[in-house]
């Protein structure tokens, strides 16, 4: 046709999050408590949220290295839950008529 003007083409790109789900990551959350360097009585909490391989959780192996190797403050203890965002889906058949008004 003379005078169509054609449409830029666009390049959809799925965000990084989304690409590393689909590689098996799954949402970690992780709970840190230290001890404070100043004051060996008191505990500190830590907390922070990324993406990992469950049940081996090298990025988190490598923070922990990182914090024992780096930080002053000695670890007290490390609480982890994850949940695998992208999974097969959940259904359950129903037996029935469903009528929408």
């Amino acid at each position: 046709m003379v005078g169509r003007q054609e449409e830029p083409s666009r390049v959809l790109r799925a965000s990084p999050d989304f690409i590393r789900q689909i590689e098996g990551y799954s949402l970690t959350t992780v709970e840190i408590h230290y001890f404070f360097p100043d004051h060996p009585r008191l505990l500190q909490l830590y907390a922070f949220q990324q993406y990992d391989e469950a049940p081996q959780f090298p990025v988190l192996r490598r923070f922990l290295d990182f914090w024992v190797r780096e930080i002053e403050g000695p670890l007290h203890s490390v609480r982890v839950a994850h949940k695998k965002l992208i999974g097969p889906q959940e259904w359950r058949a129903v037996d029935g008529i469903i009528s929408i008004h």
